[in-house]
């Protein structure tokens, strides 16, 4: 279980595909050697939940299997690619963003950026199959990001980032045309399948 609220990031260091499909990604993870994180633990890594199978002080193992490379934008990272990071939660740690599992749904494209007061408004792709859980002041994870949509439309919506957001995270590095890890708030989820039966 995670937040939503990045405070790390990390470093791609190497990027191994695998015959079978998948790949095996190593990560430089900051502060991962401070956070006591082991072999077994669950980090987000753009959003995605990932199981470290390999943890030398700061440097992190994982293995993606093909269904998240299918879901996600993990499949497009790059040696030096920078990546959002986030440790899973213990007990007694703050809520401050909304409850993110890591599943993500889909990636979704980044359609424009516009400046905004002293912060941008990003419009983004929203797939059809996730429509009906995204709505104005809903909660959705963004490259595992926790915010809140500030707009919403047939096959879109906006955020709007403040610069702490754009300085601390990848989303201020994403340009038109990029890919973003979408999964939507799972309270959505929960509330709108229930109405439905």
């Amino acid at each position: 279980m995670f937040s939503g609220l990045i405070e790390y990031t990390g470093t791609v260091q190497r990027i191994t595909p695998l015959q079978t499909g998948g790949m095996q990604l190593r990560l430089r993870c900051e502060n991962a050697s401070e956070e006591e994180v082991e072999p077994k633990d669950s980090i987000a890594v753009n959003g995605v939940c990932l199981t470290a199978t390999n943890v030398d002080h700061n440097t992190v193992d994982f293995d993606v299997v093909p269904e998240t490379l299918a879901r996600s934008n993990l499949g497009s990272l790059r040696e030096d690619d920078t990546v959002n990071l986030e440790y899973s939660l213990r007990l007694g740690d703050r809520m401050g963003g909304h409850f993110v599992y890591g599943h993500v749904d889909a990636t979704g494209r980044v359609l424009s950026r516009t400046p905004e007061g002293q912060g941008e408004r990003m419009r983004i792709e929203l797939p059809d199959q996730l429509q009906r859980f995204v709505c104005e002041k809903a909660f959705i994870s963004v490259d595992g990001v926790s915010v809140t949509v500030a707009a919403a439309g047939e096959g879109w919506f906006e955020l709007a980032l403040i610069p702490e957001t754009l300085q601390r995270t990848t989303l201020g590095r994403r340009a038109p045309g990029a890919a973003v890890n979408l999964e939507v708030d799972p309270l959505a989820r929960y509330a709108v399948e229930a109405a439905q039966r």
